[in-house]
């Protein structure tokens, strides 16, 4: 496994979104309650005439800011009082609102960075253990995002659906398809376990790079030899090195998307049949399935309510049309049928 680069971010993260940064968020705030103490510093300056110190009967300057910041932050000490109607009337309609709101600014600081911080990180502890059958996809570029919307289509719920990205804008579009999504590199065995790997139905590997596809699958069979990993590669000498990496499924989109355009060009139906295979919006569908206890004995020309394509016996794939394709206990079965009957 890649061991990480000093310095390098390896600690994974549930993605929550966020307009602002905690330390932009943190200095707005910390500004504001500025602006309002200052509003009220101005205010008992310019009227200190209708201040009195009980110390030495002298305002200054000092005694404003004294006076100012004592009155905000509790009721004050009665060392120095407003004594003309006028301060009063300041103190009553623009100090206490004032005092109200930096208590305000101060309480949900606190919430926001102490309180909240702790609640989201045992919320997304919550998240991660009940993951469980899900679907993680690593990169949600476009063919990520096909990958979930097609997910989505054959009756995947959103929520069980994980996205691991590295980029921030990609996982906002993931939380704007009500996805679950953690922020990391998924080379690394934290983020994996991050997004529940060993309970996980299923991996998608599509982060636009085949060394990085190679290494994530790798790493993911570290962590969980049993999941099945779907693995999209670029280049076609590549593909035997994601198959040495444990894949369980390699696709090629560039070889085959010219596999289906040379068999488009013998038949002008051809791609819209391979398109119907493939997609949830067809009029048939495959279907992978183990052998049931009605199929056993049976031919896989005689399968109902689908047409057996293929069986899988001990590592090897047996065609309809090859006599020993009798379908026994412990088969893995193909078929193709209606979409209706999916």
């Amino acid at each position: 496994m890649r061991s990480a680069k000093p310095g390098a971010r390896t600690t994974p993260r549930f993605y929550r979104r966020s307009v602002l940064s905690p330390s932009v968020t943190l200095l707005a705030r910390v500004a504001a309650a500025l602006v309002l103490v200052g509003i009220a510093l101005a205010g008992h300056w310019f009227d200190r005439e209708g201040l009195r110190d009980n110390t030495d009967g002298v305002v200054s300057f000092l005694d404003v800011v004294y006076f100012t910041m004592i009155t905000v932050t509790t009721v004050g000490y009665g060392d120095i009082v407003p004594v003309t109607d006028r301060a009063r009337m300041f103190d009553t309609f623009v100090v206490t609102p004032v005092r109200v709101f930096v208590w305000l600014i101060f309480l949900g600081s606190a919430y926001s960075f102490l309180l909240r911080n702790t609640w989201e990180r045992w919320r997304m502890a919550a998240i991660q253990r009940r993951l469980h059958d899900h679907t993680i996809i690593c990169g949600f570029g476009a063919t990520g995002r096909e990958a979930a919307d097609e997910l989505v289509r054959r009756g995947c719920p959103p929520g069980e659906i994980v996205v691991v990205d590295q980029s921030e804008s990609a996982l906002e579009e993931a939380v704007d398809q009500e996805l679950a999504t953690v922020h990391g590199d998924a080379t690394h065995n934290a983020v994996l376990a991050a997004a529940g790997i060993e309970r996980a139905r299923s991996l998608i590997v599509t982060p636009g790079r085949d060394d990085t596809a190679v290494l994530i699958a790798l790493t993911a069979r570290r962590l969980a030899a049993h999941v099945p990993v779907a693995v999209a590669i670029q280049a076609t000498e590549n593909e035997v090195l994601a198959s040495d990496a444990g894949a369980t499924v390699i696709v090629n989109p560039v070889s085959f998307g010219g596999q289906l355009l040379a068999g488009a060009s013998r038949g002008a139906h051809i791609a819209d049949y391979v398109s119907d295979l493939v997609t949830s919006h067809g009029r048939i569908a495959l279907r992978e399935r183990a052998a049931a206890a009605q199929d056993i004995g049976l031919h896989l020309r005689e399968l109902r309510p689908g047409q057996g394509l293929r069986l899988y016996r001990d590592g090897r794939a047996i065609g309809f049309w090859e006599e020993d394709a009798i379908v026994h206990e412990g088969d893995t079965v193909i078929e193709v049928l209606p979409q209706d009957g999916a």
